[in-house]
This record gives C-alpha cells, sequence and structure tokens, in this order.
C-alpha cells in the first residue's frame, strides 16, 4: 500500500485539528490547567493465534485549582477487560467492559461519578521497515451517574494515529528502547454530567517505551488534553505511566513446572 493516500489521510486529520482548536479558542475564552499522573498495568494472555485477553488496573492523580501538587487527589480508579480478535496482520478487532470510580474529575465534576463503560473498537496498522503506524477508531458508550444522582448515557467516538519507532533495533525485542507519538481526537453526544460540547478533547501523547523481554515492557509518555467545556476550556498536562505483561501467569507456572521436574529428576 502507498504511503501517499496516508500522508495524506494525516494531512486532513491535522488540519481538522487546527481548525478546531482555532474555532474552541474564539468560542471560548478562560482556561484551567491541571496537571496529572496517568498509571496503569496491563496483563495480557495470549489465548491462540487469532484471540487474546487484557486486564487493565489504572488510577489516576490530579492537581486541583488550589494546589499544584500533581498527586492532591486520587480521581480515578479503574478496572477493565478486554477480548481481542486479529482478523489479519493488519487489522486487529477489540472489544472492552469497563467500572471506572470516577471522584472528583476536574472535567466532571467535584463529585462522585461511578461508570459503566463498554466500547468496540478496530486498529488498522501499517508496517514498515523500522516504524509502524496505525489508526484506532473507537466507539463508547458510558454509563455515569450525575450529580444529581441519576444515570445518563453518553456515546463518545474516538479517532486516532499513532506512530510508533524502534530507536535500537528495527523490530520491536527484548532490550529494545522505542518511541511514540500519538494524537487523538474526541466526539460525545451532549449530556448533564459531561456537557453539551459536541467535540469532546484532543489527546497528544509522546514519549517512549523500553522492553525488558518479549513478555514485559514499560511505556512512559506526555500527554496533552484540550477539552472545551461550557462554562470554560480545561488544558491537562499529564504523565503517563504502563507497565505490560504479556503471558504472566502462564510463563510463572512454565518456569514452576521446569523446577518442579528439576527436582522430581535429582
Amino acid at each position: 500500500m502507498s504511503l501517499k493516500p496516508i500522508q495524506n489521510i494525516l494531512l486532513k486529520k491535522l488540519s481538522l485539528i487546527l481548525v478546531i482548536f482555532l474555532i474552541t479558542s474564539i468560542n471560548y475564552g478562560q482556561t484551567t490547567t491541571y496537571n496529572q499522573f496517568w498509571n496503569e498495568i496491563q496483563f495480557n494472555r495470549t489465548i491462540n493465534e487469532k484471540w487474546s485477553t487484557e486486564l487493565n488496573l489504572g488510577a489516576a492523580y490530579s492537581s486541583t485549582e488550589s494546589s499544584s501538587n500533581i498527586f492532591q487527589q486520587n480521581i480515578q480508579r479503574s478496572i477493565r477487560a478486554w477480548g481481542h480478535y486479529y482478523y489479519s496482520p493488519r487489522w486487529k478487532v477489540s472489544s472492552f467492559l469497563a467500572y471506572n470510580y470516577n471522584k472528583d474529575v476536574p472535567e466532571i465534576g467535584q463529585f462522585k461519578s461511578p461508570e459503566i463503560r463498554f466500547a468496540l473498537q478496530g486498529i488498522y496498522y501499517i508496517h514498515k521497515t523500522g516504524y509502524t503506524l496505525s489508526t484506532r477508531m473507537r466507539m463508547e458508550l458510558r454509563h455515569m451517574r450525575n450529580e444529581d444522582g441519576d444515570y445518563d448515557n453518553v456515546l463518545r467516538y474516538r479517532q486516532q494515529i499513532k506512530y510508533l519507532k524502534p530507536i535500537n533495533s528495527k523490530i520491536l525485542r527484548e532490550g529494545v528502547v522505542y518511541i511514540i507519538a500519538s494524537d487523538e481526537l474526541f466526539f460525545k453526544s451532549g449530556t448533564k454530567v459531561t456537557g453539551l460540547s459536541f467535540f469532546d478533547r484532543n489527546r497528544l501523547n509522546l514519549g517512549a517505551g523500553y522492553l525488558f523481554s518479549d513478555d514485559i515492557q514499560v511505556e512512559l509518555t506526555y500527554a496533552n488534553e484540550f477539552l472545551p467545556r461550557d462554562e470554560q476550556n480545561q488544558i491537562v498536562n499529564a504523565a503517563s505511566l504502563t507497565v505490560t505483561f504479556n503471558n504472566l501467569f502462564k510463563n510463572l507456572n512454565k518456569k514452576l513446572l521446569h523446577k518442579n521436574e528439576a527436582s522430581t529428576e535429582e
């Protein structure tokens, strides 16, 4: 597949982002900035060549309007279960069910807002020598409690473009450092709990990762979010740490089995 059509798509998406920024900056003058820390542990397990599962455990911390401390408040805890289907080398289709315990999340408000989230997702990969380009499409249904204690249903669509490049190798393997850059647009239905604006946010991610082995990797990124809201805009600067374990319990069982076998032979 030629890269020219992809480059044209990227150019159009970047132009759209600039237009959205221009429109929102005109319509909304006042902006509040928050500094946050996001962390997530991911457990992946391969079932066969076509299927895999994933479990995510996450937490988020934030500064407040009165304190610049990045860990001032624990604003969210989450658990998310995935199912992945590898349709082809270029396409991966996924779905997840998640529970988010939201508390004092700046974009929602200073109240508890438990949330059940369901999503369908597709990722298209373009693998080239030395780098990978991908585009992710995700539709989310968010069932969230509002300030009055009632539950709202929010539909949100997310479109991401991501670039990944290994630094000290042409492929991802043990001991390799890689860089990542992505940009994502969010669009949502209007509700009381998340506001009435159709454009939800833009999220830019820049960072790097390291593979300790084929089964353990760490990513550290900087995220910048721009959120237009009814009363005022919000900007979030976040440090994000993600630790991923592939087939952790399966590998531990293998090691324990080998140790038991060696002990028996002795």
